[in-house]
Formats: C-alpha cells, structure tokens, sequence
C-alpha cells in the first residue's frame, strides 16, 4: 500500500490539488467506476493495486468528478505572454491581424512546433488544466481553461520550453492565471482538444490583387483546424482547391473577380460545409464576408 501521491509519481505534490484526467482517468487499462464499488476494485491491469491506492487517497466526489473528465489527455507544459491585456499575443503566426477583435480574444495561445503542426493546427481549441508548478512554494489553481491556438511558439524561445520535440502552450496572460499564479512562470498541464463554441458564422477575409486572391478563414466552430478550402466563383462555375499559404491564409491564383464567390471549408474531423454565394459579384479587396457554421 502507498502512503501518497509521491510514492507513486515520484513528484511532491499534495492530494487535494486539482487532478487532470490523465492522472485519474488514465490509469492503467479498462474502465474505473468508484473506488468503493466491486467494479472499482477490479484488477485493471497487473499494478491494479498501485491504481486502487492512489484512488483511495482520494475522496469519493474528486474521484467521481475527475473519472467523468474526457481520458484523452496529454502531458505538456504552459508558460505566458503577451501582458496582463493580452495586446502583445494579437498577432502572429496563423495570420489573424487582431486576434482580440476577432473573435478569439484573450483566451489564446502560441504552440510549441510539436503541436503546431506547420499552422495546421491555427484555430483548434484546447482545454487545459494545471497539474504541478514545478517551482516554489506555490500550488495549481483548480479549474480548467480553454484557449484558442492563434500563434507559434519557435525553437530558441526564452528557457527552451518550446523546442522540439516538447509540447508546449505560451499562454496569454489572461488565460494562464487563471490556472496558476502568475509568479509561477512555468507549469507542467494536462490538455485535450475540444470542439470550439463560436459566436456567429464563418467569416471570410479577402486580400490580394487580381491573380492571386488570398481568404483568410477564421471564426469556425466544430474542430476549429480548417485542412482543406475551396472557393468558386459565379461565372467560372467549378470549385477551386485553395492552398494554404500559412495558418488559416487560403490562395489561389484564378481570377474571380466580379464574380459571386463561394466557399467550401473542411475541417479536421472530416466535416465539409458549403457555403453559396457569401460574397456577391461587388465584394472588395480587405472586406470581411460570413455565411455557414458547424
């Protein structure tokens, strides 16, 4: 029988900390139910009676309420950025010109390259939660946040949390305190993707000139990660597979101008929505347009 949580994570770390799904949820195989009960008690794998011990350190309604919580997490660490207003992360990597006003405001983060995915992943929605502040006297607040991916964390970065192959969120400063103390600096999480609550529909911004015509898509619900984009105009009549200049900038080099334009947006879970005639054959270079959702 162990005796505490360090006996067998091998971290000094108190029980009634805030626990991630990844420390109740994913230990070892099968299905918990509550400690007390004959499934409970089931030898889930050979180290059954580690699992069953660190269960019973734990009350019966944290057990229960931390069992419920999605098991699909993984390790990461999280630091911040970007001033207590955030106006430091408003730009960046995903090619969003003014995150705050779009939608996304403060609850954003910069990813490691090991998440990031070459911007792929810009637009995804994370749920973190805060498992161990590895410095100081200092404790995990509880609770769990969910961030919007809007930037890219480099290689070289200050202390080298994100570089390959680490995962890591450079949180906006809002985001982070509200699960660590911000004297904390850096804190070990757990995370999961989540499917993104969006306010209104698909917006659609163009730019460029009249042979390349470039849309950045953003405010999409669902998976949030939009992996494939076509576009068609009224007068040409077949959809045009678009190719990601970075983050969520879509191009294609046909001309549509005075044409009504078309879109149909793919996102990471396979969903596909079209959208006809969002912009009439009038629209402009540096308007935004909207129409469809998931």
């Amino acid at each position: 029988m162990i005796d505490s949580l360090a006996d067998w994570t091998g971290v000094p770390v108190d029980v009634p900390r805030m626990l991630a799904c990844s420390e109740v949820g994913r230990i070892g195989s099968g299905t918990w139910r509550s400690p007390g009960s004959r499934e409970g008690k089931r030898a889930l794998s050979e180290d059954w009676e580690v699992q069953a011990s660190v269960l019973e350190l734990l009350s019966e309604r944290m057990a229960s309420d931390a069992i419920k919580q999605s098991v699909d997490c993984i390790p990461a660490t999280a630091t911040f950025y970007g001033g207590n207003d955030a106006s430091g992360t408003n730009t960046g990597a995903c090619a969003y010109p003014n995150v705050l006003a779009m939608g996304y405001g403060t609850m954003n983060a910069a990813l490691s390259s090991a998440i990031f995915d070459h911007g792929k992943t810009c637009g995804a929605c994370f749920q973190l939660v805060c498992t161990y502040v590895p410095y100081g006297n200092l404790r995990c607040l509880r609770g769990r946040i969910t961030v919007t991916a809007t930037n890219y964390c480099p290689q070289g970065s200050k202390g080298g949390w994100c570089d390959a192959p680490r995962s890591h969120f450079d949180l906006a400063e809002p985001a982070f305190v509200q699960i660590a103390p911000y004297n904390a600096g850096v804190v070990h999480v757990d995370y999961q993707r989540v499917n993104c609550q969006r306010s209104g529909e698909i917006r659609y911004r163009l730019y460029g000139f009249t042979y390349f015509l470039q849309v950045l898509v953003y405010n999409v619900a669902g998976t949030g990660d939009v992996t494939a984009m076509s576009i068609k105009g009224s007068s040409e009549g077949r959809w045009i597979s678009m190719t990601r200049s970075w983050g969520q900038l879509w191009t294609t080099g046909v001309v549509l101008e005075h044409q009504a334009l078309s879109f149909m947006v793919t996102i990471s879970d396979g969903r596909t929505i079209t959208v006809n005639d969002v912009a009439n054959e009038y629209w402009r270079y540096g308007q935004t347009y909207e129409g469809g959702q998931f």
